[in-house]
């Protein structure tokens, strides 16, 4: 579905990722892992378009992602939870839902109440603004926003950062549900474990290279590569 091979990309003079490659097949979770500051969240960046490679290739489903704009890669199907939720502050709940409605040929359809069954605490504060919410319901706005694209391919960028340990708990099982339901899913996270229980594969990044992929039993495995990427 999603194929990345040798991307480059920089802020301004910096570089930042200099070969970073990998995939995600249909209905697979992969994860993207390694210590701050390596390029997992450049990566997305770039991706999406907000970062404009400067070698390397991209596409999905087969079409070549570089070159279009953001708005033209999220119409492929790629779905974004960003780093910092960033819900719209001024709208209500079921506003940010309804905002990105989007309905694709063939897709399970979601919907608001399909979102409501999903994070129940969400129908409860609907009529409430982004801004009113907790981290733990912003993030889960965001991850509904972003379903009610109804995507291909769902990317979360620090999926579980600064939320509380239940919260936690309840996002790592929404993941579970979709897997469960097919859902293709790309994460950045830096809890380990629990990532090691979902996800089918990894991908290590270190200063901007991959440098390691497997599956969750060799991860578990080799612990010179848990020693050596992901320690701090």
């Amino acid at each position: 579905m999603l194929h990345v091979e040798n991307l480059a990309a920089s802020y301004g003079p910096a570089q930042v990722l200099f070969d970073i490659s990998f995939s995600v097949n249909d209905g697979e979770v992969v994860t993207l892992i390694g210590r701050n500051g390596m390029g997992k969240t450049t990566t997305i960046f770039s991706l999406m378009g907000l970062v404009p490679p400067q070698s390397g290739t991209a596409s999905f489903d087969g079409k070549p992602l570089i070159g279009l704009p953001p708005y033209s890669i999220a119409q492929t199907g790629i779905g974004l939870v960003p780093e910092g939720r960033q819900v719209f502050p001024s709208l209500s709940v079921e506003e940010n839902l309804i905002a990105t409605n989007a309905s694709r040929f063939g897709a399970p359809q979601w919907t608001l109440p399909r979102v409501y069954e999903l994070f129940p605490s969400l129908a409860s504060r609907k009529n409430n603004m982004g801004n009113q919410l907790s981290g733990g319901e912003q993030q889960m706005l965001a991850i509904g926003r972003a379903l009610m694209t109804n995507p291909k391919l769902l990317i979360l960028d620090e999926a579980t950062e600064g939320l509380a340990p239940k919260i936690r708990t309840e996002i790592w099982n929404c993941l579970m549900l979709l897997k469960k339901q097919g859902q293709a899913i790309l994460v950045v996270d830096k809890h380990i474990s629990a990532l090691m229980k979902i996800a089918d594969r990894h991908v290590v990044i270190e200063k901007g290279r991959t440098v390691w992929s497997g599956t969750s039993a060799e991860l578990a495995a080799d612990t010179s590569v848990r020693q050596r990427y992901l320690q701090v």
